[in-house]
C-alpha cells in the first residue's frame, strides 16, 4: 500500500492526487475454446451481483407465514387473477379495467382493490380459484410435438406429464418433433412470459450432430455472427463437444427464433441429425431420463426467480 509519509516518519510533503482509472469501454471478443461440455464451464454470475442484500432467514417469512398473511390482509385483485392462471397481472389490470371481474357480486374497476380469503372472485362471470403453482421439468423423446394438442393424432408433450399435476400446465416455449432435451411446463404466466421474452436473454445450450464435419472456418463465422433472412444472428458461444468427432458440436444461444440453431447450420450447408437440449436457463438434465419428468427444487425455483 502506498504511504502519503516518507519513510523517515517526516511531515507531509502535501497530498497526492488520486489516479484516476479508466474503465476498458469495450471487452476483447474471445475465440470460440473448441471444447463444449453437457456441464458448461461458462461463469455464473452471482444472484446478488447487483448490489442487493441477501435476505437472512430471520427475515424471509416461511411459505406458512406467507400464505397467512395473504389471507388476512388480502391481495391485489391482479395478482390472485394471474395466481389463477388466466393471464399476468399487467394483463389483468387491463381486464380489471374493461370490466371484466367482480368480487362478491360487485363489478370492481379500482386498481390495487385486495381479495381476502372467502371472497367470490368472477372473471368474465365464470367463478376462479388461486391454483398452486407448479413446475415440472420434462426430458423430451423425439416425435413429440410441444402443443396442448393435436387434430391430426400425433403424440403431444402433454401425455408425458398428465400425471405430473392436478393443476393445468403449459410449455414455456417450444422444441420442434424431432428435437429432444429440457422442456419446462407450468401455470405460472408470469416466469414463463419472462423465459420467453427476447429482452431477458435467457440462455440455452444445444448439442448437434451433423450430417458431416464442421469445418473451423465455418466455426468461426458462425461465432462471430452473420446475417439470416435480413436479421443478425448472434451465437453466445460454439465449439466442438470434447473427445468426439466434429460433427458433434454445441452451441450455447439466447436467441427464441424458431428452429434457430437448426437453420444456422442449414445457411452454411449442413443438416442437423439430432439435436438435444441439454441446459435450459440454467436447469439441467441431471437424473432425468429421456421420457421423464420431476418438479423442480426450491433451489432451482429460487433461481429462475432471480434471473
Amino acid at each position: 500500500m502506498n504511504s502519503s509519509k516518507n519513510s523517515s516518519g517526516g511531515r507531509h510533503q502535501g497530498k497526492k492526487k488520486p489516479q484516476r482509472t479508466t474503465a476498458k469501454k469495450f471487452e476483447t471478443k474471445k475465440k470460440p475454446s473448441g471444447n463444449f461440455r453437457d456441464k458448461p464451464t461458462f461463469k455464473k454470475e452471482s444472484p446478488f451481483s447487483k448490489k442487493e442484500r441477501p435476505i437472512s432467514r430471520e427475515e424471509k417469512p416461511t411459505p406458512k407465514q406467507a400464505k397467512q398473511d395473504n389471507e388476512i390482509e388480502g391481495i391485489r385483485l391482479n395478482k390472485y387473477i394471474s395466481n389463477a392462471g388466466i393471464c399476468s397481472r399487467r394483463e389483468a389490470d387491463v381486464y380489471i379495467k374493461a370490466g371484466s371481474a367482480s368480487v362478491n357480486g360487485k363489478l370492481v374497476t379500482e386498481m390495487g382493490y385486495k381479495v381476502t380469503l372467502g371472497d367470490e372472485v368472477r372473471f368474465d362471470g365464470s367463478i376462479i380459484n388461486q391454483e398452486q403453482k407448479r413446475y415440472v421439468l420434462l426430458n423430451k423423446p423425439k416425435n413429440y410435438i410441444t402443443t396442448m394438442d393435436d387434430d391430426r393424432g400425433r403424440k403431444t408433450v402433454m401425455e408425458l406429464i398428465a400425471n405430473a399435476s392436478k393443476e393445468r400446465i403449459y410449455p414455456v416455449g417450444r422444441l420442434d418433433r424431432n428435437t429432444t432435451g429440457l422442456l419446462l411446463f407450468t401455470n405460472d404466466g408470469e416466469l414463463a412470459k419472462k423465459l420467453t421474452h427476447p429482452k431477458n436473454n435467457i440462455q440455452k445450450i444445444y448439442h448437434a450432430t451433423l450430417d458431416k464435419k464442421l469445418s473451423n472456418s465455418d466455426l468461426i463465422k458462425i461465432s462471430e455472427g452473420f446475417m439470416l433472412d435480413e436479421k443478425r444472428v448472434i451465437v453466445d458461444d460454439i465449439s466442438y463437444v470434447v473427445n468426439q468427432p466434429k460433427t458433434e458440436v454445441g452451441v450455447k444461444i439466447h436467441s427464441g427464433r424458431n428452429r434457430i440453431v437448426r437453420r444456422i447450420f442449414e445457411h452454411f450447408d449442413y443438416s442437423v441429425v439430432k439435436l438435444d437440449r441439454v441446459i435450459f436457463a440454467g436447469l439441467t438434465k441431471k437424473d432425468l431420463p429421456r421420457g421423464h419428468w420431476r418438479h423442480l427444487t426450491e433451489m432451482e425455483l429460487n433461481t429462475l426467480m432471480m434471473l
